[in-house]
């Protein structure tokens, strides 16, 4: 892997005003890209963007104008546009039982699979004009394994990866790398009140520091449609998907 050299480089983050996007802006900027911070909370992301000589775009991922906003902004600030990290997300989707909820069900859905199809729709043309780049959504381990406390969440993070693995190959002849990035449990403000929960039944908490250098390894790598694992103490890597069985 040749180490990531952010210099000339523009990055556009979604949920870029806190936790995983804050950190892995903060990161780029170090290694000297461009960053353009699109997120609702205009608070968090305009003191970040300044902090960081960037850029800060409302937007809400569900929208697809929103999403084409945010990359217009970046190649008319910086010039064009290299790494689309898809990263805006929420938990708490609702059960399926008499408790369901269609409009929690929807806004789940919005933001973690449709901001990731609008964003990558939005991103496509300008990472073209650029020669090639990288594409990195936000998945989570609850996409490679079964979730019955958040049913909707590890559907839509389960349709994140799928979505990966489909466009990986599809645009990889163009230099366009498409990959996934699948934390377990990150110390971000997503966990709410599970953080307790999981810190009493002594399941450990990944650092946010661990999943910047797993996304860090997958801007050095040079797979695509992979889905890359976090989780502590272990390497991150691609998960190895076992192939289906064939017609007899």
């Amino acid at each position: 892997m040749a180490a990531f050299d952010g210099t000339g480089k523009v990055a556009l983050i979604t949920g870029g005003s806190n936790g995983i996007g804050a950190a892995v802006a903060r990161r780029l900027a170090r290694e000297g890209a461009r960053v353009v911070l699109a997120d609702v909370d205009a608070e968090a992301g305009g003191a970040l963007a300044k902090e960081l000589d960037g850029a800060f775009v409302r937007c809400d991922v569900r929208e697809p104008a929103d999403s084409e906003a945010a990359v217009a902004a970046a190649v008319e600030r910086f010039g064009g546009l290299d790494v689309a990290f898809l990263n805006a997300g929420i938990a708490g989707g609702g059960q399926l039982d008499e408790t369901f909820d269609p409009a929690v069900y929807r806004r789940a859905m919005g933001i973690n699979l449709d901001g990731v199809v609008y964003g990558v729709h939005a991103a496509l043309p300008a990472i073209r004009n650029r020669g090639g780049g990288n594409v990195i959504a936000t998945a989570s381990m609850a996409a490679l394994t079964a979730t019955p406390f958040d049913p909707v969440y590890g559907a839509n993070k389960a349709a994140v990866v799928g979505l990966v693995r489909a466009l990986g190959p599809t645009y990889l002849p163009e230099g366009i790398r498409v990959n996934a990035l699948c934390p377990s449990f990150a110390d971000t403000a997503i966990l709410g009140g599970m953080k307790e929960e999981l810190q009493q039944s002594g399941f450990p908490i990944l650092e946010v520091s661990d999943v910047v250098e797993a996304f860090m390894r997958i801007l050095e790598a040079d797979g695509a449609g992979e889905a890359w694992y976090v989780v502590p103490g272990r390497p991150s890597e691609p998960f190895k998907f076992r192939g289906v069985p064939g017609p007899r």
